[in-house]
């Protein structure tokens, strides 16, 4: 068959202007004089319009004459003034549009009320009336600020947009991610409906990882494993969440979550639609059950009732270490205060040396827990991170322990002060009376740690996998059982690595202060399994210390003064505050009906 005949193409010449008074506009030429369009920029059909309707400009004003050069210009002029009266509005609009959402955005991430927005806009306007008062334009930037939509629907409305499409950049993560482990935990809010909050830790092909809040379900009956399991199942299928690329999940130890045959671990490992994952109670929250071991309650009590008693009412204490801490720096002022009241009791045990020295060891132990719990806490710390600071907090009970044998009370400053302040030396000090109770913690540390035995050695080794004493079949044998990959397959390719000297030579070449990512250096066909085996172990949650912030956010957004609050802005709201991505603007306000501020 012949070909078909191609289509003839045209291009406007820019001499036709002054030819024919025609200029190029919108793909088509426009007539300058009367605004007619000729469908071809073809010569005959400008020329042939030009002589036939507008006869008379050729005689008026001279082809080749200054005169003519300056009436089309003049046209060009008036032309482009119509069409920016159309165009004009429509940017300022897009403009203004823009603006709202980024408003709408700072007061979602600053946890502020939708109708804070008219707020905002009028402080930008009492600002901008003396900020700008001597910039010839005010009048303009003005109008423009006066154009910005921040009323409490609208800002609603953009809270809405921009957390579906935070929502969608999550979705995209998902599927590009190579796997992803999750960490749940329940909260009640403002109005006693408790919430169910899921936050993900993404681990992609560059072995980087991103940690998000995946959703917010609210639990309206009741809580117990089944009901939290049907709810997250409820979620997976209505997302289409790709559990197959699951590996952990982490909570925080509740028998609904935990319980061994109804509670939700159970339940999810019962179910077909999960693959054999891991399970793991927060780090955080054992760390806290350890630090409960201690048996002073008589020390912590008495000192509650006395402070408790200066006050004149009773308080929920945050920080026990800082408490302590507090009192013992107060204790002289405190003395005096109960010499003059009427309590006695209270003022005859602080006189009693053996308490005083108790409550300087609480303080000094106490200390030690909480700046371990600090180490804990915070965004973007995995599992080999947490059980380091664990593994060196146990080595530090040790060394406390060895040294209070020793008489050494380099780790115990308070109980050190309070010694010389009754005119005592170390050897006067029942050392093995303190001794006994860091014990008891350590003991308690190793038995609540346990499950993340199988970790450690598998951490060990991928942290540094070049050590001379490394067992081969042992190692492999580890990763199979925690990460159900091939063994064969893992012996293979740790000999390999073991031997690859440009590997070993790019590992060891970092300056210092460069962070490398070792595992982003073995190639994919290589080393698939131990590749695999890095990105598990990078995926691991640690703790529920992303959840319980969240809670924290929540209580501020749905707070009594917005006790009305839906669950779906409240989770609309949540995922702006708490999220690492950016909405974007230009899409939003693209699809947006771009109309100013009335």
């Amino acid at each position: 068959m012949a070909e078909g005949k191609r289509a003839k193409t045209y291009h406007f010449h820019p001499e036709w202007e002054e030819d024919y008074f025609f200029v190029y506009s919108h793909s088509k030429p426009v007539c300058l004089i009367c605004n007619a369009t000729v469908a071809l920029a073809k010569k005959g059909n400008l020329e042939r319009h030009f002589k036939t309707v507008h006869g008379s400009y050729e005689r008026d004003f001279p082809a080749k004459t200054p005169l003519r050069a300056t009436k089309v210009r003049d046209l060009k002029a008036q032309l482009s003034a119509r069409q920016s009266i159309f165009t004009k509005p429509k940017t300022q609009g897009k403009a203004a549009t823009i603006a709202s959402y980024r408003v709408s955005h700072i007061l979602a991430k600053h946890k502020k009320p939708f109708n804070d927005g008219d707020m905002v806009k009028e402080a930008f306007l009492e600002a901008a009336d003396s900020l700008f008062d001597d910039f010839k334009n005010k009048t303009e930037i003005m109008k423009a600020i006066k154009e910005v939509q921040l009323s409490r629907n609208t800002t609603t409305r953009r809270c809405e947009r921009m957390a579906v499409d935070v929502e969608e950049q999550l979705r995209e993560d998902i599927d590009a991610c190579e796997c992803f482990s999750l960490q749940f935990d329940e909260s009640t809010d403002t109005v006693d409906v408790v919430q169910l909050c899921v936050f993900i830790r993404m681990v992609f092909e560059d072995m980087s990882a991103k940690e998000e809040l995946l959703t917010l379900l609210p639990l309206k009956g009741h809580t117990r494993g089944e009901d939290i399991f049907n709810a997250f199942m409820g979620f997976v299928s209505e997302t289409t969440l790709p559990l197959f690329k699951l590996i952990s999940i982490t909570t925080d130890g509740a028998p609904a979550m935990m319980g061994r045959t109804s509670g939700f671990i159970a339940l999810c490992k019962e179910s077909e639609s999960f693959p054999d994952i891991l399970n793991y109670h927060c780090i955080i929250h054992k760390q806290a059950l350890c630090g409960k071991i201690l048996n002073m309650k008589e020390v912590m009590d008495i000192a509650m009732k006395i402070v408790n008693l200066l006050l004149h009412t009773d308080f929920r204490w945050l920080s026990s270490g800082k408490f302590l801490s507090r009192f013992t720096e107060l204790l002289p002022e405190i003395k005096d205060f109960l010499k003059l009241s009427k309590h006695v009791d209270y003022h005859t045990k602080l006189e009693d040396h053996q308490w005083l020295l108790d409550v300087s060891f609480l303080t000094d132990l106490t200390a030690e827990l909480n700046e371990l719990n600090l180490e804990l806490q915070g965004k973007g710390k995995d599992v080999v991170n947490m059980m380091s600071s664990v593994n060196t907090f146990k080595s530090k009970l040790q060394l406390m322990s060895s040294r209070l044998q020793r008489g050494n009370l380099r780790n115990f400053p308070h109980m050190q002060a309070e010694l010389q302040r009754q005119g005592k030396g170390v050897t006067q000090l029942d050392s093995a009376r303190y001794e006994e109770h860091v014990q008891s913690i350590s003991s308690e540390f190793v038995r609540r740690f346990t499950d993340f035995a199988s970790i450690e050695p598998v951490a060990s080794y991928m942290c540094y996998p070049f050590a001379a004493s490394i067992d081969v079949g042992d190692i492999a044998a580890k990763v199979k059982s925690l990460f159900d990959l091939e063994s064969s397959a893992l012996e293979d390719e740790i000999l390999t690595l073991q031997n690859d000297i440009e590997i070993k030579a790019r590992s060891t070449s970092a300056q210092p202060g460069e962070h490398v990512v070792f595992w982003k250096l073995l190639v994919e066909e290589k080393y698939p399994n131990l590749r695999r085996c890095a990105l598990n172990l990078t995926a691991l949650f640690g703790s529920t210390y992303l959840c319980e912030s969240a809670f924290s956010h929540m209580k501020i957004i749905k707070s009594k003064y917005r006790s009305t609050m839906t669950d779906d802005h409240l989770a609309a709201c949540l995922r702006l505050a708490t999220s690492s991505y950016t909405p974007n603007y230009e899409k939003l306000a693209s699809s947006s009906q771009c109309q100013v501020s009335h």
